[in-house]
């Protein structure tokens, strides 16, 4: 499926919508075939042992995979959460962002599912997958 939201679009998108969040995301990457958003690290998204926390993690899976759906049918702001499952695989590197690349494994009428792999800045170990499905309200 082709997009229908580009790059600039959705950071209007996120902006206008979520303007209590949209600071701390940077879109990198709009493409067909996956979605490349980045979580500017900050104090507030560390826990204690100076790594990114697990919920911080989880925001940046979820506004990711959230925007990847919208890129393919649309401003639907009432799309939700479903389901989430992270695996936390290893402990993300201290004093870098973190890249999540947001891949759809299936985009229906009312759900959508998709993977999203995280990983440290410049590492190319997976610090996090999680699987996600959203609910897609009638349209």
């Amino acid at each position: 499926m082709a997009l229908v939201m580009q790059l600039a679009e959705l950071e209007v998108f996120l902006a206008r919508e979520f303007p209590q969040v949209a600071a701390d995301f940077a879109l990198e990457r709009v493409e067909e075939a996956a979605l490349v958003m980045r979580l500017k690290v900050a104090d507030r998204h560390l826990r204690p042992g100076g790594t990114v926390s697990g919920p911080s993690m989880f925001a940046l899976a979820d506004v990711a995979i959230y925007l990847a759906i919208l890129s393919r049918i649309g401003p639907v702001a009432l799309a939700v959460t479903t389901n989430c499952s992270i695996d936390f695989m290893r402990k993300p590197e201290a004093g870098r962002d973190l890249l999540a690349e947001a891949r759809l494994l299936k985009l229906g009428r009312t759900l959508a599912v998709g993977d999203v792999l995280l990983r440290s800045e410049g590492a190319e170990h997976v610090v996090a997958r999680a699987g996600l499905t959203y609910a897609i309200p009638p349209r």
